[in-house]
């Protein structure tokens, strides 16, 4: 292998790894603002493992409109879809897996779609964000109305049927991107649909084929890092393939109110809809405790001490950012602490000082001790990437020639859409082939819906 594919497949797994990882605690917390934090999470690993400068002095925005674009369809209802792929028959599997493949790969064209479009952004070319959300909103209501009101086209009834609207929105802003000329967005949109669409009919196919070998795992778990570690597979390959324009810095306030979603707002609704009296309540009995109001009074302390560590570190490193004292381990160290911070969210709600007991969903922390060792040894990217000068037009130019970075191997529009039919086609039979296997191997198991033939 060459050191130029060695470094673009290194920066891929890192990603794919990372956003697997916060994919899979993402499942204690769900909804939008679960979503967008595991979201903005595997975005950042992107900003890191590329080593670009114009990103990393920008890591700010981009991570928060990465967050917004994974997080905005967790809307999405998948409860009885996910029930269809257990039903034990071909044609309810084949339905369930496909429609997990639509739901995924809303998370992805979405998630991916717009992260791209803001890497894309230079001096010469910037998307209109007012009009574009605009758009969207419109695009949204529009699908949802005429989808599910009008042709009554179901997919999870009773549940709500918001994946339209998801739908509306993901044609609106490709359409946008397609219109002003936003190729790589609309690249990465494509790679990071097709990815994680196929990881989470994977992930399902993988929970129903568990649970009836009855392995005692949380098979949830398993179906959430499938769609993170193909989603991030999609969303990498896309970026890294690709050439990017040089990214201006943004504005200080950007900085602050993308600093002010990240690590305030998004915190915020995840702790205010996990933490609520009654769960802690619950998490009381489990632990056996007789008296509720210690237990909950130990609860918010651990809760209140994290977020105060947190915030602390990453308001310091926001900072400095602002000041344009940012460096690639800066953002390295806000990687982590974001990762630690909701990592140990979900610790607190498994009980981690009372009736916690080690399991495999604390393999994401084997995850990020990966990640971390694959950083380390991104060493020579670094000197691929520099030492930089940067100069009054924010131009990055580097003094060595001689190592390689993950963006060496670049795929032209002509092969990479070759590539996204080949890709959608294999992946379309691949999940008829799992239905097949699925319905043939099991009954109809507890939790297995029929979409087709049953009451």
């Amino acid at each position: 292998m060459t050191p130029s594919k060695k470094q673009k497949y290194l920066a891929i797994l890192i990603v794919m790894i990372t956003l697997g990882s916060a994919w899979a605690i993402r499942g204690r917390f769900g909804h939008e603002y679960g979503a967008a934090w595991a979201g903005s999470i595997g975005v950042l690993s992107i900003v890191i493992a590329s080593g670009r400068r114009d990103w990393l002095q920008n890591w700010l925005p981009i991570t928060a409109i990465g967050a917004i674009g994974w997080g905005v369809t967790g809307m999405i209802s998948y409860g009885q879809v996910v029930g269809y792929g257990k039903s034990g028959d071909m044609l309810n599997t084949t339905y369930g897996l496909l429609s997990l493949f639509i739901i995924g790969g809303l998370f992805g064209f979405l998630g991916g779609g717009l992260t791209g479009l803001m890497m894309e952004t230079s001096n010469q070319k910037k998307p209109d964000w007012a009009r574009l959300i605009t758009q969207m909103v419109a695009g949204g209501i529009i699908f949802w109305g005429f989808l599910i009101y009008q042709l009554e086209w179901l997919m999870t009834p009773p549940r709500s049927e918001l994946w339209a609207a998801c739908l509306g929105a993901s044609f609106a802003l490709g359409w946008y991107m397609h219109r002003h000329r936003f190729i790589n967005s609309w690249y990465v949109a494509l790679t990071t649909m097709l990815g994680a669409g196929f990881g989470f009919a994977f992930g399902n196919f993988l929970q129903t084929i568990g649970l009836n070998a009855e392995i005692d795992i949380n098979w949830w778990n398993v179906m959430e890092y499938s769609i993170g570690f193909f989603g991030g597979l999609g969303m990498a390959f896309g970026v890294f393939s690709r050439p990017w324009p040089q990214m201006p810095r943004f504005s200080k306030a950007s900085m602050m109110w993308s600093a002010l979603l990240l690590f305030i707002l998004i915190p915020l609704w995840t702790i205010t809809n996990t933490f609520e009296y009654e769960k802690i309540l619950h998490w009381a009995q489990l632990a056996g405790t007789s008296s509720i109001d210690q237990y909950s009074t130990g609860i918010y302390l651990q809760l209140g001490l994290t977020c105060l560590l947190a915030i602390i570190g990453l308001g310091i490193l926001t900072r400095k950012t602002i000041r344009r004292s940012v460096s690639r381990y800066y953002v390295i160290l806000a990687f982590f602490i974001t990762w630690f911070w909701y990592q140990f969210l979900k610790l607190i709600t498994s009980g981690i000082f009372s009736y916690y007991s080690l399991s495999l969903e604390e393999l994401t922390v084997l995850n990020f001790i990966i990640v971390a060792i694959l950083l380390l040894s991104q060493k020579s990217i670094l000197k691929s990437f520099g030492p930089q000068t940067t100069n009054k037009n924010l131009q990055t130019t580097n003094i060595y020639n001689s190592r390689p970075g993950p963006f060496e191997i670049q795929i032209n529009d002509q092969k990479i859409e070759k590539i996204l039919l080949m890709t959608a086609i294999l992946i379309l039979v691949i999940l008829i082939l799992l239905s097949a296997t699925a319905s043939g191997v099991i009954d109809e198991m507890p939790g297995g819906n029929l979409r087709f033939g049953g009451k």
